[in-house]
């Protein structure tokens, strides 16, 4: 019993000091390149919203656009 309860406090010890090192490198600049995949996905989806509301939508977009433009320029 002891063994066991020896080898999980070691374990929670060194996940804790990997944690704290990572957030050392965080702190110092070091270590953080972003979450490119995410980003990379949000871009994704954006672009495939858009693109399904412009097929849907286009004569109307196109037609409230043209109104606001006309609104602020002029006929």
């Amino acid at each position: 019993m002891t063994y066991w309860l020896t080898g999980l406090a070691l374990r929670a010890e060194s996940a804790l000091q990997r944690s704290g090192e990572a957030a050392r490198r965080r702190a110092d600049g070091h270590g953080d390149d972003g979450d490119v995949p995410g980003w990379v996905l949000v871009t994704l989806m954006t672009a495939g919203l858009v693109t399904a509301l412009w097929a849907v939508a286009r004569d109307r977009l196109t037609e409230v656009f043209d109104r606001a433009v006309t609104s602020v320029v002029g006929p």
